[in-house]
């Protein structure tokens, strides 16, 4: 007559849970570095800012990529020395404003450029 098998092995399962365990180690690590690096604004009292007022650059980028300050086009070749005198009045940042129309481009080389002259806060509003 033959034996019934009352035991359960367990050392294939354990097996498996070890490799799983070494695979979410080694992959861990790597979530880590995708991605793009935001920082968490800071919280402001309403008091704070009704005491102040914002002093921001608005930029209005067009449907066909013209840049414009004040009502005033900029040509994309001087946008960079612009901005570099311009931001210098306006120290709270500067405020992008895009028409639905304008290329993603377009508005990536303002931010490169305002990145450049020094712009530490960039906002992106759409027109």
């Amino acid at each position: 007559m033959r034996e019934t098998f009352n035991e359960i092995n367990i050392t294939p399962l354990t097996d498996i849970f070890l490799v799983l365990l070494i695979i979410m180690m080694v992959i861990a690590p790597l979530l880590d570095q995708q991605g793009i690096s935001l920082t968490v604004p800071e919280n402001v009292e309403q008091s704070q800012l009704k005491d102040k007022d914002p002093q921001i650059l608005t930029i209005v980028v067009t449907q066909n990529d013209k840049y414009f300050i004040n009502n005033e086009e900029i040509s994309p070749d001087i946008l960079g020395t612009v901005l570099s005198k311009e931001i210098k009045n306006y120290p709270d940042g500067l405020l992008i404003e895009t028409d639905g129309e304008a290329t993603h481009g377009a508005v990536v080389k303002l931010m490169d450029k305002a990145r450049y002259a020094g712009v530490k806060a960039i906002s992106l509003d759409q027109i």
